[in-house]
């Protein structure tokens, strides 16, 4: 057995390398790859994405796998190694049902479509982005075909991203949450945020995120922060944490960008180093994942006692900006609801309507329901009647998220998964740190960093999501009441 388990552990190590070695591309590709080099890219992922699907799915795996099961069934089911057989299993099983040129030509696509992308963005030129996102969306239903399913063609997507949980699980937590969004936003007062609505240089922008990130609990020299033109989090191992920011040249939203991108970089840095080069190596879920960024970006970045420490701190950085505006009026500014164009710059009121929008489009396109043609008609539409804004462009309408460019579809509903899940977390970390709120008035966070990692980012993926939620929170179930009493609560504070 012993023989075995180093043997998977050695297959797996370098399959492992070899996404990583992927992932350092495609880094690249949107951080700093001059735009020439896209079709180059597009091929060297599809040929590394290949070999690495091909190691995974060659059928020595799949034996040592079987021999390894008397083993597994011998172990505690929370064990490193019964957990990394369990996993990987699934993993493979899944897989295996996945031609290797299929996984070859999603990856080639999703990179050429990333390229023609950010031009179509540039330029408010739907038409020009429009076969890309066909010959996604037809690579996306080979996939599909690849699998059984019971309630819609939609849950083998969302499984990539949100393992074991289906549509229509997600549909009626989205039901529950949708018409309170509604209204909350309808009743939300008007809050005078103009004072971001003016010029703040990029480079004072980025001394200030590097601050903060040096704060939340890296480790030194593991980390990095790029421009880009959509803010991303990527890692190459626990120690190489890659977090992407954009400097908008009025307002701050890079703070809380930042903030976000950070808290997926804090889940990678956590991961328990007896993991690493393994399928274990991961946060169970996107939700999960999310969770966090929207933890630190929202309910430590957004809130009273994390500014009483940095607002002045902020001041200095912006005086003529900043410097006459008192702390009440900037946390109702940075906590306001008010429908807006773009989800990344969302507030946390209307953040799950942009996202319920998009989930809600996605389905009809794989449940034959909407064609790629009418999208931006149908984006318009949506947005007018869950947010009442209207679009002027698709830059801002259906070409403003990379997701679809990279065929990333059954991700977004893992934002609003986080939304909901990250305020059942965070009633457990009020009990178990009772003073959180008085740690962060005084700018101490490592006590909140080191007892997330301790209890959730060391797992990694050893539990599947909904274990690892009842491990943190007693409950299984994915409650969005806490979320929905957390956001009532504080629009209420705004009116009065």
């Amino acid at each position: 057995m012993e023989s075995d388990l180093r043997r998977l552990r050695e297959r797996l190590a370098e399959i492992f390398d070899l996404q990583r070695t992927g992932a350092v591309l495609a880094w690249d590709q949107r951080v700093s790859m001059p735009s020439g080099g896209g079709p180059a890219r597009a091929e060297a992922l599809a040929t590394i994405g290949r070999l690495a699907h091909e190691k995974f799915v060659h059928e020595e795996l799949g034996a040592l796998l079987e021999r390894l099961r008397p083993y597994e069934e011998s172990l505690e089911y929370d064990s490193d190694d019964a957990s990394l057989i369990r996993v990987t299993r699934r993993d493979w099983e899944k897989a295996c049902r996945v031609p290797a040129e299929l996984r070859a030509d999603m990856l080639r696509a999703g990179a050429i479509g990333h390229q023609i992308w950010v031009e179509a963005r540039a330029t408010n030129d739907f038409a020009t982005f429009l076969p890309a996102l066909e010959t996604n969306l037809e690579l996306k239903k080979r996939y599909i075909d690849c699998f059984e399913w019971d309630d819609s063609p939609y849950t083998p997507l969302l499984d990539d991203f949100e393992p074991f949980m289906t549509t229509t699980e997600v549909a009626e937590i989205f039901d529950t949450v949708r018409p309170v969004l509604s209204e909350l936003v309808r009743d939300a007062p008007e809050i005078d945020a103009s004072f971001f609505d003016v010029h703040f240089d990029a480079d004072r922008q980025r001394e200030f995120a590097e601050r903060l990130i040096e704060t939340l609990g890296f480790e030194r020299g593991s980390w990095r922060l790029d421009p880009t033109v959509h803010p991303f989090c990527t890692s190459f191992s626990n120690r190489d944490v890659r977090l992407t920011t954009r400097y908008l040249d009025q307002g701050l939203d890079s703070v809380w960008s930042t903030m976000h991108e950070s808290g997926h970089g804090l889940y990678a840095h956590g991961i328990a180093a007896s993991l690493e080069r393994t399928p274990l190596a991961f946060s169970p879920s996107l939700g999960l994942n999310e969770s966090q960024s929207r933890t630190w970006e929202n309910l430590v970045g957004r809130s009273r006692p994390f500014w009483e420490h940095w607002y002045e701190s902020l001041q200095e950085t912006f005086p003529e900006q900043l410097g006459y505006v008192s702390l009440e009026a900037f946390l109702a500014a940075v906590n306001r609801a008010e429908p807006g164009l773009i989800r990344v710059e969302a507030d946390e009121t209307t953040y799950s309507l942009h996202v319920i929008l998009r989930f809600d489009l996605e389905r009809r396109l794989f449940e034959g329901k909407l064609e790629a043609k009418d999208l931006p008609e149908a984006w318009r539409e949506a947005m007018h009647e869950y947010l009442g804004v209207e679009v002027p462009d698709d830059t801002r309408g259906v070409l403003q998220d990379t997701h679809w460019s990279g065929g990333a579809f059954g991700y977004f509903p893992t934002y609003a998964l986080g939304n909901v899940i990250s305020l059942q977390i965070w009633a457990t970390v009020r009990e178990a740190i009772p003073d959180v709120d008085g740690e962060m008035r005084a700018g101490e966070l490592n006590g909140l960093s080191t007892w997330l990692t301790e209890n959730l980012y060391s797992l990694g993926r050893k539990f599947t999501p909904k274990e690892t939620i009842e491990r943190l929170t007693g409950s299984p179930t994915i409650d969005p009441q806490p979320y929905l009493a957390y956001l009532r609560e504080k629009v209420s504070a705004l009116a009065a």
